[in-house]
């Protein structure tokens, strides 16, 4: 199925957001996450091509020497192991308006809007069993399938039924996010989560309800877990990481 809107022009639209460009002051690439320091410490997940990488790689270029919105174009980039690199540093521009937050975690806001709905997940997150507890269906739609989740193929089958779609922020490293929203019903609750996601306001024009990512608030400590190679529970457990939740509409938020 043909997406209605090009993965190229949603990203293009989230960086045209960002107002001012800044120096990189440091790039760390851990085994789990990767971290552009510019305004803030934007975060992305590492994600990596199965080849080998060409040595004309843009990715190899001296980083900290181009500007944080130079690297956030490697977003676009057929190269997920760049466009995980060009989604840090965009999120490492964005200036977060704190004031259309709230500090709740996706997964505690999945529970409660989700009680007796069906529900899609994109990808496989920790949180799924509990989910699996209050909700009607739960499909589970992962590349790397674990017991229970339904391969890519299904996404067709299962996001038309889905009174909500929970997709991982993953999806705008590997360019599918405009696909999979064209798939989803114009009254389904569309979300995107994880410490991937831009929390750009421009989404919301995209047909998202919720967007759900983190911000750093202790980049010292942060740093440090993501060249030791933490996890992001490790990461979260650190105290360095704040969860954000910003919504289309509060009237989600008085389920």
């Amino acid at each position: 199925m043909a997406s209605a809107v090009s993965p190229d022009r949603l990203l293009a639209d989230i960086i045209r957001s960002v107002r001012n460009d800044a120096p990189v002051t440091e790039v760390r690439r851990g085994l789990y996450w990767t971290a552009v320091v510019s305004r803030s410490c934007g975060l992305a997940s590492t994600m990596m091509q199965e080849h080998c990488q060409s040595e004309k790689d843009v990715s190899l270029d001296p980083l900290t020497e181009k500007s944080a919105l130079q690297l956030a174009r490697y977003a676009l980039s057929s190269d997920i192991s760049n466009a995980s690199l060009g989604l840090a540093a965009l999120n490492s521009l964005i200036e977060v308006d704190e004031a259309r937050c709230y500090e709740i975690n996706a997964s505690d806001l999945l529970k409660k809007i989700g009680r007796g709905k069906n529900i899609s997940i994109i990808g496989h997150f920790p949180f799924v069993d509990e989910l699996r507890a209050v909700a009607k269906n739960l499909w589970v739609i992962e590349r790397r399938l674990q017991p229970g989740d339904h391969d890519e193929g299904h996404a067709e089958l299962f996001l038309p039924q889905s009174d909500i779609v929970a997709i991982s922020s993953t999806t705008l490293i590997n360019h599918s996010l405009a696909g999979l929203l064209d798939l989803c019903p114009a009254t389904s609750v569309k979300m995107l989560l994880g410490p991937t996601t831009p929390m750009a306001e421009v989404l919301f024009d995209y047909g998202l309800d919720v967007i759900s990512g983190s911000k750093v608030s202790d980049r010292t400590t942060v740093l440090k877990y993501i060249s030791e190679g933490a996890n992001f529970r490790q990461l979260k457990r650190s105290g360095g990481i704040k969860l954000l939740t910003m919504v289309r509409t509060k009237e989600l938020m008085r389920v």
